[in-house]
């Protein structure tokens, strides 16, 4: 493979994707990054702006898994199409191969650390170039333990449970974007089970080394 064609598109060039409880706009043909221990939350909700099934890609090996009866809360379970794979090197190939298609508007990866500036390139042109034969702008989401790291992506954001007697709640940060600072949410689960950002204004903070 060329390697020149990793850097032939320009982040500018990124189109409207999907919505993150109605309020953040995660751009397309891009990837992105969530971590933190309620990561998976986050691919829910972030699966909850479209109507499509979705790819959701694991490693087999790994213990975390899935639980469908939890995740009905926030998405149909028929909706995600999981793939369990047996090597390391197959999860990000999956998911380059579920950009190029160009037919899902949203391919999760759940990884066991941070990918390189490389292979998430190479995640970017995979979604362009689905994109240039369905015209339609999928979009990455990477799962990463801890406070993630991947390099090249094009947001980061950190979703920790902080539960509040019986009112489910989140905290919800962005730790880097490439048009928006850093900042920190609240979201609760209301009445009528859907998550909604409870804080008005963002509160800054300071992105981490």
């Amino acid at each position: 493979m060329d390697i020149s064609r990793l850097t032939r598109q320009s982040h500018r060039r990124t189109r409207p994707g999907l919505r993150l409880l109605d309020r953040f706009e995660l751009a397309g043909l891009r990837a992105h990054e969530a971590c933190g221990t309620a990561r998976r939350r986050f691919a829910l909700w972030l699966a909850q702006a479209c109507t499509d099934p979705i790819i959701w890609i694991r490693p087999d090996w790994h213990p975390d898994r899935l639980h469908m009866a939890g995740a009905r809360a926030d998405v149909d379970p028929g909706r995600v199409v999981l793939v369990n794979c047996c090597r390391p090197a197959d999860l990000l190939w999956c998911a380059e191969e579920g950009l190029r298609s160009g037919l899902l508007p949203l391919v999760v990866v759940d990884l066991p650390e941070p990918p390189g500036l490389t292979p998430v390139r190479r995640l970017h042109l995979a979604a362009e170039t689905g994109s240039e034969r369905t015209g339609r702008a999928p979009l990455c989401l990477l799962l990463t333990p801890g406070d993630g790291g991947a390099a090249g992506v094009e947001s980061r954001w950190r979703l920790s449970p902080a539960h509040q007697s019986d009112t489910p709640t989140w905290s919800l940060s962005r730790l880097r974007a490439r048009d928006a600072p850093p900042a920190e949410w609240s979201v609760v689960r209301g009445t009528d089970g859907r998550p909604t950002v409870k804080q008005t204004d963002p509160t800054p903070q300071i992105e981490p080394a």
